[in-house]
C-alpha cells in the first residue's frame, strides 16, 4: 500500500510513519514544513518526503495522490489560542486547504482517512460522545474558539456526502492524544502548546501553572501508541470493516480534570530522579480563560468518548494507564536533561 501523509513531521503524522515502516511494507510519502521529527526516516527507501506547504506545494501533492492508494490530510492549525486570535487562517488551513486535497482524492479515486477531532462534539450534553448519535453543540459567533470545530465538522459532513457518491473514505477523531514529540517543552507558546507539555514547560521552568477557569474541565487522554494501533487498523481496513465509518479513538478511563492532570505531572516530576526539587517547587495558579485566552473564547467541561465501535469493528483497545503515558513522555523528554533551571 502507498500512503500519503500531508503534515508527516506533526505529532501524529511522525508516530505514523514510524509505526508504519518499521511493522509493514507499505510505502510512504510525506510533505511538511519541517523534518526534525522525521530525520531517522529520511533515508529509508520506503519514505520520500518534500519540504514543502500545502497551500504552495500543489502540484507535488497531486502527482503524489494520483500515485497513492489512500491520503491522510493530517495538516491543521490545532491550538485553541489560535482559534481566537486567528480564525480566518484556521479556516483557510483546516478547512479550504484540505477541502482542495479530498476533491483531488475523489476526482482520482483515491481513499481518504481525514482525521477530524473530538472538538465537534463541542457543548454536548452526553456522558458519552457517540459518533452516530450524539448533538454537535457549539457557542454564539462571536465565541470565535468554535471555528476550528465547525471546520471540521463542515469537512466531516462534506466527505460523508461525497461518501454517498463512491467515495472511499473513514473519519477518525482523537480525543487529546499524547506523548513523545507533542510540542517542544523548551519554547512553548502559551496557550498554543497542548496542556501536557504546557505543564511540564512550567514545571521545568518555575513557572506557575495555570489553571484556566480552575481547571474543572475534564478530558480523556489517549496515549499516541494507542491511537496509533487504531489508526493501523483503519488503515490495514480488513474486509473493509472500516469504510463509510466514524470512529472515536480515545481512553475514557483516563477521564480527569486539568486540575487532577496538573497534580499528576507535578508528581510524575517529583518522582523523576534529578527532578525531584523541581517538582516539590511547582505551584498551581487559577486564571479566568477571558485572561488566558480573551473574549472569543468558550470552553467544553466534559469530553469522554464511547469507543464501542471501534472495539467491536476494529477489535481496538486502549491498553496504557494515564500514568504509565506520563511516565513514557517524561522519559522522552528529560532524558538526557540536567535539571539546572
Amino acid at each position: 500500500m502507498r500512503v500519503l501523509i500531508l503534515g508527516v513531521n506533526g505529532f501524529i503524522g511522525n508516530a505514523l510513519t514510524e509505526r508504519i515502516l518499521a511493522t509493514t511494507d507499505w510505502d510512504v510519502s510525506g510533505l511538511d514544513i519541517g523534518s526534525d521529527k522525521i530525520a531517522p526516516f529520511l533515508e529509508n527507501p520506503r519514505f520520500t518526503y518534500l519540504e514543502g506547504d500545502i497551500a504552495i506545494n500543489k502540484e507535488w501533492i497531486e502527482y503524489q495522490i494520483k500515485k497513492c492508494d489512500v491520503v491522510l490530510p493530517l495538516v491543521a492549525i490545532a491550538t485553541p489560542a489560535a482559534y481566537v486570535t486567528q480564525p480566518l487562517a484556521v479556516f483557510q488551513l483546516d478547512f479550504e486547504e484540505n477541502l482542495r486535497i479530498v476533491k483531488q482524492a475523489v476526482r482520482y479515486g483515491k481513499r481518504v482517512v481525514f482525521p477530524s477531532t473530538s472538538e465537534v462534539y463541542g457543548m454536548c450534553p452526553d456522558a458519552e460522545f457517540d459518533e452516530d448519535a450524539s448533538p454537535l453543540v457549539y457557542g454564539p459567533i462571536q465565541k470565535q474558539r468554535w471555528i476550528y470545530s465547525c471546520s471540521k465538522q463542515l469537512l466531516d459532513r462534506v466527505i460523508w456526502a461525497y461518501g454517498q457518491q463512491g467515495l472511499q473514505f473513514t473519519l477518525f477523531r482523537p480525543f487529546n492524544w499524547f506523548g513523545p514529540h507533542l510540542d517542544d517543552i523548551d519554547s512553548p507558546k502559551e496557550g498554543s502548546s497542548r496542556v501536557l507539555t504546557q505543564f511540564l514547560h512550567n514545571i521545568l521552568y518555575r513557572q506557575p501553572i495555570k489553571l484556566v477557569d480552575g481547571g474543572t474541565q475534564r478530558r480523556s487522554f489517549t496515549y499516541i501508541s494507542d491511537g496509533i494501533d487504531a489508526l493501523l487498523a483503519i488503515l490495514e481496513n480488513r474486509g473493509g470493516v472500516a469504510d463509510g465509518g466514524i470512529f472515536n479513538v480515545g481512553n475514557p478511563a483516563n477521564d480527569l480534570s486539568i486540575r487532577e492532570l496538573a497534580e499528576r505531572m507535578v508528581a510524575a516530576v517529583a518522582a523523576t530522579p534529578g527532578f525531584e526539587e523541581l517538582g516539590r517547587a511547582a505551584r498551581l495558579v487559577e486564571v479566568s480563560s477571558g485572561d488566558y485566552y480573551g473574549s472569543g473564547y468558550q470552553d467544553i467541561l466534559t469530553r469522554v468518548p464511547s469507543i464501542r465501535r471501534a472495539r467491536e469493528t476494529l477489535g481496538w483497545e486502549p491498553k496504557v494507564s494515564l500514568d504509565e503515558g506520563i511516565r513514557r513522555t517524561l522519559h522522552f523528554y528529560l532524558q538526557g536533561r540536567r535539571a539546572t533551571r
